[in-house]
C-alpha cells in the first residue's frame, strides 16, 4: 500500500539563513507512474536572513553524502552557508522516489527530468525569487542540468554542467557500445538506491533519514524504482524505448552556458561536458578545463570565483568581467598538463599546471598527426627512405584478457596533445586453442612515459591514478551515422542502433576508427606516448570496468585479436598537435 502524506514542512531560522525542511512542489508537466503516484517531490529551501526578492540555484537529485562542507551542504551540490550569504537561495530537491519525494525511483528518466523542470519553474514564481535560476552542481547534479534546460524551462537563465555527462548512452552506459557496468552497480547501489523513498534503516545508517511517512515493504519498494544496474544491462541499443525516452537534442540548450571538464574524468564525465559544449545552441557558450578529484576543485576558492561571476551576469545582471557580452571572454580556458606533479596532490596539481586562454574547441590551428603501427612502436608518417615496411607483420593478443603496447620514439623537443586523438585498425578476429570469437572489443589508452621510462599517471575521478585518455569500440558496433557533424572530421561519430549491428566473421579485417575522448598532455624532451590496444580493461580503471558476464560473454570473446600491419591496410594513431607552445 502506499504510504499515507503527510505535511512535513518545518521552518528553522535559528541559524544565519532561513531553511525551509521538506516543502512540496507539485508535478505539473510530470505524468502520473501509477494510480497512486502523488504527483509532488519535496524541497529544502536556504534563503537569505533579509527582506526582498533573490535569484535561485538549483539541484535535483537521487541522493545526500554525509560528508558534509557545514551543516547543510551535501556532497556535489552548492555550500547554502555560501550562496545565502552572497544573496542567492539554494533550492535542493529529492528527486521522485527518492529522499523524501514519494514517486517511482528512476534516476535519470523522462520522468526526472520533468520533475526537474518543474521545480525549477516552481522556484522562479515563489514571492523570494526573483524570477530568474540557475543550475549549479558536480556529476549527477551536473548531468541533469543538460536534460533540463532542452526543455526550456521558464524562469531558467543559465547553467553551470560541472563534470556531468551529456550523453546517457555514449558518455556513462556503453561506451563505445560495451556496458560499463561496474561503476553503474556501484553508484546505483550506494548513492540511489540506498536513499529510496521508503526504505528503512538510513537514520541507523547516518544516510539521510528514514522517511517520517513510514516505511514500505520489500515488495513495495523493488516495485516502485527502476534498477539502473539491471535496465543498462537489459538494453543495448539507443533505439530501444529504454535509452531512446532519456535522449535529447543538445540544440535545444539555449540559455548560457559554463560546461567545466575535469581532464582526469576520462571514463565518465569528460566526454560530455565538451560534446555538451561543442553541441549546446546557447549563444554565450565557455568551456573550461580543470584537473583533480571530481568533487574537490568545485570547492576551491578560485573556481567559487568563477562560479559566482558567471552567476552573477546572468541571474543578477551584474557583470564584472563580460561573460554576458559576446566576443568579450575568450570561450576556451584550458589547463595544460605540462610535467609530472604526481596524483592526488591538489597543491602540486595547481601550481605546475597552468592556464592557457583559446578562441574555439577544437582548436582551429591543430595539427592532426599520424603515427603508424609498427609492431612495437608508433612511427610518425613514411620518410621515404625504406624503412616504412620495418615492423610489418600481424601482431596479435589474447581475449578476453591480453593486449600489446606501441611507443614513440623519445622526442627530441616538446610536443602538446590537445584536442580529440582518433585510432584507426585493422583488426580481426582469430582461432585460439580450438576458439574464435564472434565478437571484438577493442579497448584503446595513451600512457605517458617519462625520461626514465615510467609512466606519469594522472588524478581520477576519486583521487585514484589514471593514464592520459581512453577509447572503447565493440566491432559489432561500427556502423558510423549516416547524419554526420562537423565533428565526423575528426573523430567517429555513431548511433549504436539495433539496425547497426553487423556481424564479426572469423579471419575477416574489419578496418575500424575508435573515438578516443579528448586529452590534453604535454610531453617534454626524451618522453614518450604509449598505445595500448587491449581486449579488456587495464591499469588506472579503478572502478570503472567493462566486465559484466553477458555483457562480455567469454564465449564470443574467446581466442585472438590480429592487428593487420600490412601493407593494404591502415592502422594508425592520430594526434591534435597543437604548434608553437608559449
Amino acid at each position: 500500500m502506499p504510504l499515507s502524506l503527510k505535511k512535513l514542512h518545518v521552518v528553522d531560522d535559528s541559524g544565519p539563513y532561513i531553511l525551509e525542511r521538506d516543502v512540496d512542489v507539485p508535478l505539473k508537466k510530470s505524468s502520473p507512474q501509477s494510480k497512486d503516484d502523488p504527483l509532488l517531490v519535496r524541497v529544502n529551501v536556504y534563503r537569505p536572513k533579509k527582506e526582498g526578492c533573490f535569484p535561485v540555484i538549483c539541484t535535483y537529485g537521487p541522493y545526500v553524502n554525509p560528508n558534509q562542507q557545514s551543516k547543510h551542504s551535501a556532497w556535489e551540490t552548492p555550500d547554502p552557508g555560501y550562496w545565502t550569504a552572497q544573496d542567492y537561495i539554494i533550492v535542493r530537491a529529492d528527486e521522485r522516489g527518492s529522499g523524501n519525494s514519494p514517486g517511482k525511483l528512476d534516476s535519470m528518466s523522462s520522468a526526472t527530468c520533468d520533475g526537474f523542470v518543474d521545480v525549477i519553474e516552481w522556484a522562479a514564481v515563489q514571492p523570494w525569487s526573483t524570477g530568474k535560476v540557475g543550475l549549479l552542481g558536480v556529476s549527477y547534479f551536473a548531468g541533469s542540468q543538460w536534460r533540463a534546460a532542452a526543455r526550456k524551462p521558464a524562469g531558467l537563465a543559465c547553467i553551470v554542467p560541472w563534470e556531468g555527462m551529456s550523453d546517457y548512452y555514449r558518455d556513462r552506459v556503453r561506451q563505445g557500445g560495451i556496458l560499463s557496468n561496474r561503476f553503474i552497480k556501484y553508484w546505483y547501489d550506494r548513492q540511489v538506491g540506498s536513499n529510496q523513498y521508503g526504505l528503512g534503516g538510513r537514520t541507523e545508517r547516518s544516510w539521510g533519514t528514514d522517511s517520517l511517512e513510514g516505511v514500505l515493504s520489500t515488495e513495495e519498494l523493488a516495485a516502485n524504482r527502476a534498477d539502473q544496474a539491471i535496465d543498462t544491462a537489459k538494453y543495448k541499443f539507443r533505439d530501444e524505448e529504454y535509452y531512446r525516452s532519456r535522449d535529447f537534442n543538445l540544440a535545444d540548450v539555449e540559455v548560457p552556458v559554463l560546461s567545466v571538464a575535469n581532464w582526469g574524468g576520462i571514463h565518465l564525465h569528460l566526454r560530455g561536458n565538451v560534446l555538451g559544449y561543442i553541441g549546446a545552441g546557447s549563444r554565450l557558450k565557455y568551456l573550461r578545463f580543470i584537473t583533480g578529484r571530481h568533487d574537490v576543485p568545485f570547492y576551491y576558492d578560485e573556481e567559487v570565483v568563477i562560479q559566482k561571476s558567471f552567476l552573477d551576469a546572468f541571474l543578477k545582471g551584474n557583470d564584472t568581467v563580460g561573460w554576458s557580452i559576446p566576443g568579450k571572454l575568450p570561450p576556451i580556458s584550458l589547463c595544460l598538463r605540462r610535467g609530472n606533479p604526481g596524483y592526488n596532490n591538489p597543491a602540486a596539481e595547481r601550481n605546475a599546471f597552468l592556464r592557457r586562454d583559446e578562441s574555439e574547441w577544437p582548436i582551429a590551428r591543430t595539427v592532426y598527426t599520424d603515427y603508424n603501427l609498427r609492431t612495437s612502436m608508433l612511427l610518425q608518417e613514411s620518410s621515404g627512405d625504406g624503412t616504412d615496411d620495418v615492423g610489418r607483420g600481424i601482431v596479435s593478443y589474447s581475449a578476453p584478457k591480453g593486449g600489446v603496447t606501441f611507443v614513440t620514439p623519445a622526442l627530441g623537443k616538446d610536443m602538446e596533445v590537445t584536442g580529440h586523438p582518433m585510432l584507426r585498425l585493422s583488426i580481426s578476429a582469430e582461432e585460439d586453442q580450438g576458439s574464435v570469437p564472434s565478437e571484438l572489443d577493442i579497448f584503446a589508452t595513451l600512457r605517458h612515459i617519462d625520461q626514465e621510462g615510467n609512466e606519469v599517471f594522472y588524478t581520477g575521478a576519486v583521487g585514484d591514478p589514471v593514464p592520459v585518455a581512453r577509447g572503447w569500440l565493440r566491432v559489432s558496433l561500427r556502423a558510423t551515422t549516416k547524419q554526420p557533424t562537423r565533428m565526423s572530421e575528426i573523430i567517429p561519430e555513431r548511433d549504436y542502433l539495433s539496425t547497426d549491428v553487423r556481424p564479426v566473421k572469423a579471419g575477416e579485417v574489419y578496418t575500424v576508427d575508435v573515438e578516443i575522448w579528448p586529452t590534453n598532455v604535454i610531453l617534454l624532451p626524451g618522453e614518450k606516448l604509449a598505445l595500448e590496444i587491449s581486449s579488456c580493461d587495464s591499469e588506472g580503471s579503478h572502478v570503472f570496468e567493462h566486465n559484466h558476464p553477458e555483457d562480455r560473454d567469454p564465449a564470443k570473446l574467446k581466442g585472438n585479436n590480429a592487428i593487420h600491419i600490412e601493407p593494404g591496410f591502415d592502422n594508425f594513431l592520430r594526434l591534435p598537435i597543437i604548434p608553437h607552445i608559449g
